[in-house]
């Protein structure tokens, strides 16, 4: 079998092909006493061989979920149950959970330059319990209700009217919901649109944390270049047309890890080429103020007419990490779907948090702290840029966000380099972990905004030194 870029195989395949035909009769596009496709087509869409499909569509029929009709083929069973109602003793496919940004993340160090945040230092701390205690007096019954699934209305209306401002987004408080970070967004949208042996449409490099999510789901990975000058989008439209994939996850403004901006064109363009072939465009935009020059292009979702868009806009970074806020923006019907995933996750995010995001989002005070907030970041930026030029390695200078992605001469094995860094209490990420193929061995991404600007210059420092004693030999 010819595997997709980036997909695990994680149980055996006739089970994945099982589940595959199972997910799609949950979702409803194969309802009772339809015909399902024939052995040699599906074989063909999912690039297996006709044995593994018979295998498969044998089983369905064992465990009442399929029939067969003489000469005509395999018809769904009327009252078939849902994939999680296999019979006992029938196998059940057991997917490996792996969070790797995660595991080092969670291991203690001086110089932290895994994780995208920001120096906490660099926050107004003093100003946003200024505002807990002022949340207290306007809902003093605050503490003692739920917020509604969808999230809060007056947050809502004033997020929808700060979309339509500042990005020219046309939406309504009722196209959006607000989830508990982005991360719970994309695991929602995962769990709603992905079953075992769907295609996804993902950068190379991306996010890991949303890779891990996929794969989870059972989902099959495939990689889409990107680069400062953005997609091929002739190799996007290929990448569609061939796999019809359910969704293409990405992130395009001050990408993660990159630092690239895909331009105008190729977002007008790439919104007509979901529409055309029935992808679903996840857009995930959790860096879009922090830019140092010019602002960042509109979001994809400005060009989109017919529903093909969601839109993730979470502030976690840069506002109050502790607070958890993120806005999705979608249209009808998908937010219904949206709703119900949200109530069965969490029923809510929690209303205080809300409510304090909402005054202290608003206020002219913090929207003048984002403009200094920007400078201080464009600082240890050139602060990392000039500690690595010292050392001679290659990046792309991004015009915003939290990273650099640095490329290191072929004489330094990153694995080396990371577990020697990590034992003199160093971190970063290593660029295979970001990449769905995992072949990313010479990258690693640094993460400059975390560290105070002493910690940055010392730890870069530290950094290039052990790179040079293994480059040295």
């Amino acid at each position: 079998m010819k595997k997709a870029a980036g997909t695990e195989q994680v149980s055996p395949l006739f089970r994945q092909v099982y589940e595959f035909v199972l997910n799609r009769m949950e979702r409803g596009e194969w309802k009772a006493h339809d015909k399902l496709p024939s052995i040699r087509l599906l074989a063909e869409e999912l690039k297996v061989h006709r044995l593994t499909v018979f295998k498969a569509y044998r089983e369905l029929s064992d465990h009442g979920k399929v029939y067969v009709k003489d000469k005509s083929g395999y018809y769904v069973s009327a009252g078939s149950r849902p994939a999680a109602a296999v019979e006992a003793g029938a196998e059940v496919p057991s997917y490996s959970l792996t969070n790797p940004l995660s595991d080092i993340q969670r291991t203690p160090v001086k110089y932290q330059f895994s994780q995208a945040l920001i120096d906490p230092n660099l926050l107004p701390n003093l100003f946003l319990s200024d505002y807990v205690k002022k949340v207290f007096d306007l809902y003093p019954k605050v503490m003692g209700t739920y917020s509604s699934v969808q999230g809060d209305e007056e947050l809502r209306e004033t997020l929808s009217r700060h979309f339509h401002e500042q990005h020219r987004l046309q939406l309504s408080p009722q196209e959006l919901i607000i989830t508990s970070g982005a991360q719970q967004a994309i695991n929602l949208i995962a769990g709603i649109m992905l079953g075992p042996m769907d295609y996804v449409l993902v950068e190379r490099p991306t996010y890991s944390v949303a890779m891990d999510i996929f794969r989870r789901a059972g989902a099959r990975l495939v990689s889409v270049e990107i680069t400062p000058d953005g997609y091929d989008l002739t190799e996007v439209e290929e990448l569609m047309r061939k796999f019809k994939p359910r969704m293409f996850y990405m992130n395009p403004t001050h990408h993660n890890p990159t630092g690239y901006t895909v331009p105008v064109r190729q977002r007008k363009l790439l919104v007509e080429l979901a529409e055309r072939y029935r992808c679903l465009l996840v857009e995930d935009d959790p860096f879009r103020d922090m830019y140092f020059g010019e602002k960042p292009p509109p979001p994809f979702f400005a060009y989109d007419t017919e529903g093909w868009v969601i839109y993730i806009s979470s502030f976690s970074k840069y506002v109050a990490p502790g607070l958890r806020i993120c806005a999705v923006a979608c249209r009808y019907p998908f937010m219904e779907r949206l709703i119900t995933a949200k109530s069965l996750s969490d029923n809510g995010t929690p209303l205080l948090n809300q409510k304090i995001f909402l005054h202290y989002y608003t206020s002219p005070r913090l929207q003048q702290h984002i403009g200094k907030l920007r400078i201080a970041l464009q600082v240890h930026k050139e602060i990392a840029e000039e500690e690595l030029a010292a050392a001679g390695w290659e990046w792309t200078a991004p015009q915003g966000g939290l990273n650099l992605w640095v490329k290191l001469p072929e004489s330094i094995a990153v694995a080396e380099l990371f577990a020697r860094c990590m034992a003199e209490s160093i971190s970063f990420v290593p660029g295979e972990i970001c990449d769905p193929l995992g072949e990313m061995t010479n990258r690693l991404r640094l993460s400059y905004s975390f560290a105070s600007e002493e910690k940055l210059r010392e730890g870069l420092r530290r950094l290039t030194a052990i790179a040079g004693e293994l480059a040295r030999g």
